[in-house]
């Protein structure tokens, strides 16, 4: 989940880019909601062209209700209208309209209307959806059919949580539930709906047994689509047409990866951090499923092989408790820099302890996780140099998990999304791995959203692969490279 800014350039394309010199610039609007922040660019692709406005940029995160943590889709949907309008102001040229956010949530309608506030995946009732489910279909049964590794708020646990799930006509994931407010169709894209558990991993459908045996209803469960088919036509944009993207964030980002060897890695790291290898096919092994690795859907039907991490979250979130305590902004930047000028810390914590999952005061539970060597209130440095290094420590033990896993050799790490500008974190990555990293692009998951619109409406030879999409990124946004140092 990408929240970075734009780092957007020109592009020489390669040879292998399959431009025509005859071919216009083609302009697509691309909607990308982190779960921090969301944006809406403009994305520019033609012959010697690679280019992203952002023309939106506005905040995203948990609200805390009555019953619990939702997101403000509302809010979110005046954001992205806005955000739309803008962007047609600017380039009346637009062509299509792309939309991609975090996984696993959803709303729930009935008569056309949403029937409450989506549930936030950091809601605690998602415990109680775990249990239910395994009470039916053990973990074990559950990964050999969707080959997802075990998080708690994974959308069939949600579902077995949801009181409302019955009344329902259909559940739509974030952005296609945007998608039917522009067009009207329900759908699910292929890649999110794979982060349900309801989709089955090896032939990519729906899986309606399983459903059935959880209690739910396959009316639920819209018609799937791939990214590149068009959804409908957004009758309050002219009739714009609404293209599938790679709608799950994780799999537009992977798709802006300038894989530079076929033993490449890749970490998409922004609130959370994507860790892992693209793949033809599935690996749904005991080993697999012990060392908790899931089998996500990937644009052109590629196998995203990762584990989540828990990313720039533990940073955020440690930054915002201390400009509340403060009353004032905390500067991050400042803090980094700072941050990069103290010893390498000996205690680190695990950046996956279910302890840190819920919003609220980071620091406290950070200081308890690392008892007695927990830096003073003053050392606010060394604090944050031990958030750093304690998500490259995850991300390098899951590399190497990844590989074991593969049978590869991994010989470089990409590091996409808004961990590729800090420059603590992409270091302390390599040096942890022992792998050189490749930094960059940031705005990886606007590039996979704008690309796949921009092959399917044209901009490229009919046959073009990820491979050609990717070489364009790598020429318009070099990566920056971090040696491991020990």
């Amino acid at each position: 989940m990408s929240d970075a800014g734009s780092d957007a350039a020109g592009l020489q394309p390669s040879p292998a880019a399959g431009v025509g010199a005859s071919r216009p610039v083609r302009a697509v609007a691309a909607v990308d909601l982190g779960a921090t922040s969301g944006r809406v660019m403009i994305g520019r692709v033609g012959e010697g062209v690679l280019e992203l406005e952002q023309v939106a940029r506005f905040a995203n995160g948990p609200v805390e209700r009555a019953d619990g943590w939702h997101w403000d889709v509302e809010a979110l949907w005046t954001h992205v209208r806005a955000g739309l309008a803008e962007a047609l102001r600017r380039e009346p040229a637009i062509e299509s309209v792309g939309i991609d956010s975090w996984a696993v949530d959803y709303g729930l309608l009935r008569d056309g209307e949403l029937m409450a506030e989506p549930f936030n995946y950091r809601d605690e009732r998602t415990a109680r959806g775990v249990d239910a489910v395994h009470a039916i279909v053990p973990f074990e049964e559950l990964y050999r059919r969707n080959g997802l590794q075990f998080l708690p708020f994974n959308t069939v646990y949600q579902y077995a949580a949801d009181a409302q799930l019955a009344a329902a006509e259909a559940s739509l994931l974030i952005p296609d539930l945007f998608a039917e407010r522009l067009t009207g169709r329900r759908v699910a894209e292929r890649t999110n709906a794979s982060t349900t558990g309801l989709l089955d991993v090896h032939t990519g459908e729906w899986d309606t047994e399983l459903a059935a045996t959880l209690g739910i209803s396959a009316s639920v469960l819209p018609p799937l689509v791939d990214p590149g088919e068009t959804v409908g036509r957004a009758t309050d944009l002219g009739g714009l047409p609404v293209v599938a993207v790679g709608s799950h964030d994780t799999a537009s980002a992977v798709v802006a990866v300038p894989m530079s060897s076929a033993n490449a890695a890749y970490i998409s790291c922004g609130t959370w951090g994507l860790v892992g290898l693209e793949l033809e096919a599935p690996i749904v092994t005991d080993a697999a499923r012990a060392a908790n690795f899931t089998n996500e859907g990937g644009v052109d039907g590629r196998i995203r092989f990762l584990r989540n991490v828990t990313g720039l979250w533990l940073l955020s979130e440690t930054v915002r408790a201390w400009s509340e305590a403060d009353g004032a902004p905390v500067g991050l930047g400042r803090l980094l820099a700072a941050a990069g000028s103290v010893s390498v810390p000996a205690r680190l914590f695990d950046a996956d302890d279910p302890s840190l999952a819920a919003p609220g005061d980071m620091p406290t539970r950070i200081a308890a996780l690392l008892g007695r060597d927990a830096p003073g209130r003053s050392e606010r440095p060394m604090f944050a140099r031990i958030i750093v290094e304690s998500i490259a420590q995850a991300f390098a033990t899951t590399l190497r998990a990844a590989a074991a896993l593969a049978d590869r050799e991994i010989d470089v790490v990409h590091l996409v999304g808004g961990g590729a500008l800090n420059t603590l974190l992409c270091q302390a990555t390599a040096d942890r791995s022992g792998v050189p990293v490749l930094a960059g692009p940031v705005e990886a998951t606007a590039l996979g959203n704008v690309l796949v619109q921009a092959r399917a409406l044209g901009a490229f030879d009919a046959d073009a692969s990820l491979a050609d999409l990717r070489a364009r990124v790598a020429a318009a946004f070099p990566p920056r490279r971090y040696e491991p140092r020990f």
